[in-house]
């Protein structure tokens, strides 16, 4: 696997050392904080990106960010980002039913909470269409009938369950109706036993990467199996908003409180000293820096979990204020956010002007939660 230079990036772990001391005390001003994420969706809205369209997935996950940012400060240049963004697509949905990554480019999410802010402010109907198909309908995947053998499950990749669980599970708070929950618990258990690793505590990012099921058992150079930085930040994020809007008796919730402990757990030991995780978790001398939008998610999901009491405040504050320091580090002074690696499946380089709009919405999404901690 190829290496980045180390004198580059020596120099570049250098500057975030110093960068976390210099930051320390702005994990205090909430203020500073603020002023952070208008910069970043500032900076992002200024240089959208589409991969396919302006509903792709990236711009779901990126809208997600704001939405939180938004509850978080109540701020008005957030909620309306969000509003032009609804207007933009007229409320609609994009059209693959059965993909997952879809379910978060239907915009579920901005939708569902744009609705809290005005009854019947938002057209929710094109939303209920879409999960009533993704959720109900056969399509190839569901039935095993994809050409290709690993796709055999509705949602076979792990980043899957940062896409379309938390949507769903929303959907189902608003609504009332649990079956929409039930059905998400199904396909996520269908996941969960596919590629889940017990022993490492991480998840596979498709059968590709998970041993024993493929010819090849793809490893690092180290020996290792390949654990993704931000496909296991996509399912860890996916669970903290999960069991944000799970009721507290849903008769399945342990399971997510259990499994949302045990990767928090694990994502803490693996964090490296300067707080930004690699792009290979088991391998971080692949790639020898800090990664943004994994490191992202976990922070978010990391002071999520202490500001609602399922982990430790003592014990996983300083490894969220590691990595929130190390996250501005990362912000340019134009507001951009750097650091990020590119679309992909599998740990890959990122550079200090590699950026992604998913990547600013992790970023808004650690921000939201550190804001919240006293």
């Amino acid at each position: 696997m190829k290496k980045i230079n180390p004198f580059k990036t020596c120099l570049m772990l250098l500057c975030i050392l110093g960068a976390s001391i210099g930051n320390a005390q702005q994990m205090a001003n909430n203020s500073e904080i603020e002023k952070a994420m208008i910069r970043a969706m500032e900076w992002q809205e200024d240089h959208p990106i589409f991969a396919v369209s302006p509903t792709d997935w990236t711009n779901g996950a990126y809208q997600i960010g704001i939405t939180r940012a938004y509850d978080a400060t109540k701020n008005q240049i957030f909620l309306a980002a969000l509003k032009n963004l609804g207007y933009r697509n007229n409320w609609n949905t994009h059209d693959r039913f059965y993909h997952a990554d879809d379910v978060t480019v239907s915009y579920g999410y901005l939708y569902l909470e744009l609705n809290d802010t005005r009854k019947n402010y938002v057209d929710l109907k094109p939303t209920t269409t879409f999960l009533n198909a993704h959720l109900f309908e056969p399509n190839p995947w569901k039935e095993g009938t994809d050409k290709q053998k690993f796709k055999k499950i509705l949602w076979w990749w792990c980043d899957a369950l940062f896409m379309a669980p938390p949507v769903i599970t929303l959907y189902a708070k608003h609504t009332g109706d649990m079956k929409y929950l039930d059905a998400m618990h199904d396909y996520y258990m269908e996941t969960y036993n596919l590629l889940y690793d017990k022993e490492e505590r991480l998840f596979a990012r498709d059968m590709n990467y998970q041993w024993g099921v493929n010819e090849k058992d793809l490893k690092e150079e180290n020996g290792k199996k390949i654990f993704w930085s931000r496909g296991n930040g996509w399912v860890l994020g996916g669970l903290a908003l999960i069991l944000n809007d799970m009721p507290e008796d849903y008769k399945h919730r342990k399971f997510y409180v259990d499994l949302y402990k045990e990767m928090a757990k694990r994502i803490k030991e693996l964090q490296p000293e300067d707080g930004l995780w690699r792009t290979s978790l088991l391998s971080p001398e692949s790639f020898d820096h800090g990664e943004v939008s994994g490191s992202g998610f976990y922070t978010f999901a990391l002071a999520w979990g202490v500001n609602n009491g399922l982990l430790d405040k003592a014990e996983y504050t300083p490894a969220i204020t590691k990595a929130w320091s190390a996250l501005m580090a990362c912000q340019h002074e134009n507001g951009m956010v750097g650091w990020v690696q590119n679309i992909g499946a599998d740990p890959q380089p990122a550079s200090v002007d590699s950026w992604q709009n998913f990547g600013t919405g992790a970023f808004l999404l650690a921000g939201s939660e550190v804001l919240r901690m006293k």
